[in-house]
């Protein structure tokens, strides 16, 4: 997959529907993307989710056709999708600065730009990664759905509750399993747990994960957390995937958090993701 493309086409998409009611899922189904992995890439190499971009857009494009023009504040509210005066109002002037009535008058507005995603070289820092096949094999774990929009936030804490239960911590919880296949709608499930060979049984709370045998991309992150393994998820989306001879398959990946202290900086942890090789590029 070309994911500069993919995700300038997304741009595209959304640029063509300002004016409609669209979600994330209409977005991502526009370029054959899972919800979740779309929100991750489009988060990733532009800065800014895809709520966010089609917010500032909306509102940059509200401001301009009521700069100094005759249009009403309502008629303006509703072409850009806000319900009533008093909601777009409140966004216009959180953004602009101003009100609606003051940019009529006069007042001057921001504006952002439709964007486009390329590529850039930067600096020499090395990425550690290898090439890993792995046989087919199952995990043990904890698992609950996020939402695509609020999983950033959310998923710390599941990890806290994770380790305050007293049950779920005779299992080693030293894998986050992230289930990135297709979907309709903008859930995805995320679990903490370890493989299945680990331990015994089931115990209650847990599910196991059937992973096919895949050749693993595995990325070497070297820092405290988060920031490490969040610096390597963005460099994998910006610098990798981009230029690699590898696509990656959107089943699951993989956060390892090997042994020690995850605030040290030099704790190593592990980012796997699933790939197969892209001849298109050879």
């Amino acid at each position: 997959m070309d994911w500069i493309k993919t995700i300038n086409n997304a741009i595209g998409y959304m640029e063509e529907h300002l004016c409609d009611r669209i979600t994330l899922s209409d977005i991502a189904k526009s370029v054959d993307l899972s919800a979740f992995h779309f929100q991750r890439a489009f988060t990733l190499l532009t800065g800014m989710t895809p709520v966010e971009y089609l917010r500032k857009r909306r509102l940059s494009l509200a401001g301009a056709d009521l700069s100094g023009s005759n249009e009403k504040v309502i008629d303006i509210a509703l072409k850009y999708g806000y319900d009533s005066p008093e909601s777009f109002t409140k966004a216009f002037s959180r953004f602009h600065g101003y009100t609606p009535m003051q940019v009529k008058k006069g007042s001057p507005i921001q504006f952002m730009n439709r964007y486009t995603v390329k590529i850039t070289i930067q600096g020499g820092e090395m990425m550690e990664y290898k090439i890993e096949k792995w046989e087919a094999m199952d995990l043990l774990v904890h698992a609950k759905e996020f939402h695509v929009e609020t999983s950033e936030q959310e998923i710390p804490k599941f990890w806290d509750e994770y380790y305050a239960n007293e049950d779920y911590r005779k299992i080693p919880g030293y894998l986050g399993v992230c289930a990135q296949q297709k979907s309709d709608d903008d859930t995805f499930r995320y679990g903490i747990g370890c493989r299945a060979c680990d331990v015994e049984g089931i115990p209650d709370g847990f599910e196991l994960i059937h992973l096919p045998e895949y050749e693993w991309a595995v990325f070497t992150c070297r820092g405290p957390m988060p920031d490490a393994i969040q610096s390597m998820w963005e460099r994998v989306y910006k610098e990798w995937l981009p230029v690699a001879d590898y696509e990656l398959i959107p089943d699951y990946d993989i956060e390892n958090y090997l042994p020690g202290d995850s605030s040290s900086k030099d704790y190593v942890s592990e980012i796997r993701i699933p790939v197969r090789r892209n001849d298109s590029v050879r």
